[in-house]
Formats: structure tokens, sequence, C-alpha cells
């Protein structure tokens, strides 16, 4: 009996074995295979660009840029932005962003404690790499990776030498710009100052205004009513152009003063076309946009490391109101 019981089992473990040797010869001899990789679409790099200028001509161009570039490369790109320059929707989308740990920050630079506190803090401290674009910042104030846009020294330089061709050697130039100036506008200034310094009968008039349309108003007011004799403006934040045209107009015709700006402005090419200016320098937004795209894709997948920390400069070049006519 005992036999018996101890055959019996004998058996039972042998059939098991033979059992689990035809299943897993089954398994090897078959197509099976084990699940693929994570598609593309998945494993895809997560980028955000930021702006504070929505919906303006030069900011599409850059959004467009990027976006056609991101398709190309098989990245993730989202356009974030805010209205009107409010920077604390601005700073809250940057923040946004970096709590959603996406891959890469493409941004308009802003030169302000705020910004500087969450890409060399925040942004550092989670490991995402920020790229400038359009405007910089100091990169020892920030820890950008790069900047990609114009020279904007370069940029007031071309201007200030289209006043001494249209206006000649002599004259009054106002330069009106931010209370507060961020880095561009400085850069902007820089240019100028450096290029009409030789040239002593030139006086250069400041006028500064903060970014709303009643003060940009207020200050075109205060300067025409204390400086009569002005001969040129240069409005180094495009954004004024507009209000400082409009009540230039007011007071007189627009026609014997040379007006200049840069094309950032959400009215600077509507403001040429219609002759109300003179120039602008006209910059490369949607080469901006990307540029910007495939340098942090290079970045992220280590084809280009370290970035330049100078950046990468995009063209520029002066554009006449008689080159639209």
């Amino acid at each position: 009996m005992r036999k018996t019981g101890i055959l019996a089992i004998c058996i039972i473990i042998i059939l098991l074995c033979h059992l689990t040797f035809l299943s897993a010869q089954k398994v090897f001899q078959s197509d099976w295979q084990l699940p693929q990789a994570l598609s593309s679409s998945r494993e895809e790099h997560r980028l955000v660009l930021i702006t504070q200028d929505m919906e303006t001509p030069f900011w599409d161009k850059v959004s467009e840029g990027a976006s056609k570039q991101a398709k190309q490369s098989k990245v993730s790109l989202e356009v974030w932005g805010s209205y009107g320059k409010n920077q604390e929707d601005f700073l809250k989308n940057i923040e946004v962003a970096i709590q959603s740990k996406v891959d890469g920050i493409i941004i308009q630079g802003l030169d302000t404690d705020e910004f500087k506190e969450l890409t060399k803090v925040k942004a550092a401290f989670h490991g995402i790499p920020i790229i400038t674009v359009a405007n910089d910042v100091p990169m020892g104030e920030s820890i950008r990776r790069t900047y990609v846009g114009s020279n904007q020294y370069e940029a007031g330089k071309m201007i200030a030498s289209q006043i001494l061709k249209d206006m000649g050697r002599e004259g009054n130039v106002v330069l009106m710009y931010d209370t507060n100036q961020e880095y561009y506008q400085k850069q902007r200034m820089d240019g100028i100052r450096d290029m009409l310094k030789f040239y002593h009968d030139i006086r250069m008039i400041h006028a500064t205004t903060d970014d709303t349309r009643e003060q940009v108003i207020a200050a075109t007011q205060d300067v025409m009513n204390k400086e009569p004799d002005i001969d040129a403006f240069i409005a180094i934040n495009a954004n004024v152009a507009g209000a400082m045209i409009g009540e230039i107009s007011k007071r007189s015709q627009v026609e014997p003063y040379h007006i200049y700006t840069f094309d950032d402005g959400p009215e600077s090419l509507s403001l040429l076309m219609q002759g109300k200016l003179d120039g602008v320098i006209e910059q490369s937004p949607e080469e901006m946009g990307r540029k910007s795209v495939q340098l942090m894709k290079e970045w992220l997948n280590g084809e280009t490391v370290p970035l330049d920390k100078d950046g990468y400069l995009t063209d520029i070049r002066i554009r006449k109101a008689a080159d639209v006519r």
C-alpha cells in the first residue's frame, strides 16, 4: 500500500514536470516577444516656451519657428504666456513649468530679482535647463544655459548709425526707455551711446517711463514741453512707440521728426507701414524660436554640451519706411 502511494506521487511529479517542459517549449518556440519599449511619443522631451507678450506679431513668429522645429525634432512643445507685460502671470507660468518638471524651459528673459530667483534656484534645483530667447539676462544671475536672439548692443549701434545718415551730425535725440531698465534695453542704450558719443553736436535727452500708455503719454508730454527743439526720438522699449507717436501727433506733425524703434513692439510694423516710423530694427524671431528648440534638444540628448554661454546670435537689419511703401 505504501509502495503504491509513493509510486502515485512519483507519477504525478513526472507528469507535472512534463507539462511544465511542454509549456516552456511552446513559449520559446513561439513568436511571442517582450513588450516593446514605450513609443517615441511617450518618450519625447517635453519643452515649454514662456513669454509675456502673447499674440503680438514678433512673439507669434517666435512661437511659429519653435513649433515647426519641435515637430521636426519630435519633441513636445507647449507655448504659455501672459498678455500686456503681466509679470505676475508670467512668473506664475515659470513656477508651474518648474513644478510640472518639464524637461526644458525656453523663455523671454526678464531682468528682475523674482525671475532670477526662479531660474537660478528653483529651476536649477530640479535640474531643468533654461534657454533665454529674444531678451537675455546676465548669465551669472540666472544660470541660463544659453541665449538665442539678437545682439542688442549691435542693434543699438545700427539704429544710431541710421539716425546719423538721416538727421546728420547734429541735433537733439530723445531716448525713451523704462524707468527700471531691463538688461536688453541697457544693451541697446550702450550701443546707441557708444555710436553717438563721438558726435559732440548731438545731444542725447533721456526720457523714462513705466510701461503703461498713460505714463508713456505723460513722459512724452513732459519731454516735449521741456525740449522744444527735438529732432529725433528712439523708443528703446518698442512697446512704448505707439503711445509716444500718438502724443507727438497731437501736438504737431510727425513728419519733421526722425522716429525709430525695434520690431518687438506690438505696433512697430503697422506704424512703419503707416509712415509714422522712419525705421525699425528688424530681427529674426522665427529663427530665434527654431534655434532655441534645436539647441535645447541637442543639450538634453548630450549632443552639444556645453552650449555657448555667450549665446547664438540671429540676424538684424534696418528696415526703412520707404522700403514698405
